[in-house]
C-alpha cells in the first residue's frame, strides 16, 4: 500500500509540474526584435583613405519626412538614435579646409532649397542633444537633388569619384545630398 501511495504521489506531482511547464510561454526578447531604425555602416577606400560611417537608418514608413519628422532649419543628427559619425584614416580637404584624420560627428541642417552639411569634433552623443556650433570643423552648403524613386531607409554611401577624390552620399525619401572630399597629399 505504501508503495502504491508513493507511486501515485510521484505521478501526480509529475503531471502538475508538466502542466505548468506546458502553459508557460516565453516572453519576446526585445534584443531579438528587428529595430525600426537599425545601426548600419557604410565604408570604402578612396585612394589609401579608409572612410567609415556609422549611422541609425530610419525608414519613411508613410510618414512626412521633410519639415515633418525632420524639421527645416534645425540641426539634425542625420540618422536615428545616436549621432552619425564619419571616420577618415587620412587627412582630407573639404571646401578648401583641411580636416585631419579622425572621427567626426556628421550633422546637417536641412532646408527647403539648401542644406548645410557639418563635420563636428563631437561625435559620441544622442541625436544632436549635445551639439555645439563652436565645435564645427567644416560647414558646406549644398543643394539636394530630387529623385523620382523613393529611398525607403536612410542610406549613406562612400563613393570614390576618381583617384583620391570621393564623396559621402546621403539619401532618404526622394532627396540626396553629397559631401565631396579630396585626400590630402
Amino acid at each position: 500500500m505504501k508503495t502504491l501511495f508513493t507511486s501515485l504521489s510521484f505521478v501526480l506531482i509529475s503531471l502538475v509540474v508538466n502542466a505548468q511547464h506546458e502553459n508557460h510561454t516565453a516572453t519576446a526578447n526585445p534584443s531579438n526584435t528587428q529595430s525600426k531604425s537599425p545601426r548600419k555602416t557604410a565604408m570604402a577606400l578612396v585612394g589609401k583613405n579608409h572612410v567609415h560611417i556609422d549611422y541609425g537608418s530610419p525608414s519613411v514608413r508613410g510618414r512626412n519626412i521633410w519639415n515633418g519628422l525632420v524639421a527645416y532649419d534645425q540641426v539634425w543628427a542625420t540618422g536615428a538614435h545616436k549621432a552619425t559619425w564619419v571616420e577618415f584614416s587620412s587627412d582630407v580637404q573639404i571646401a578648401g579646409k583641411t580636416v585631419t584624420k579622425g572621427k567626426y560627428g556628421f550633422f546637417t541642417i536641412p532646408g527647403k532649397e539648401e542644406w548645410i552639411l557639418i563635420l563636428n569634433k563631437d561625435w559620441d552623443m544622442h541625436l544632436a542633444d549635445a551639439y555645439k556650433m563652436e565645435n564645427d570643423v567644416v560647414r558646406v552648403t549644398v543643394k539636394p537633388t530630387v529623385s523620382k524613386d523613393i529611398t525607403e531607409a536612410l542610406t549613406y554611401k562612400v563613393i570614390r569619384i576618381s583617384g583620391d577624390k570621393g564623396k559621402i552620399e546621403v539619401s532618404w525619401e526622394y532627396l540626396t545630398v553629397n559631401l565631396e572630399f579630396q585626400n590630402q597629399k
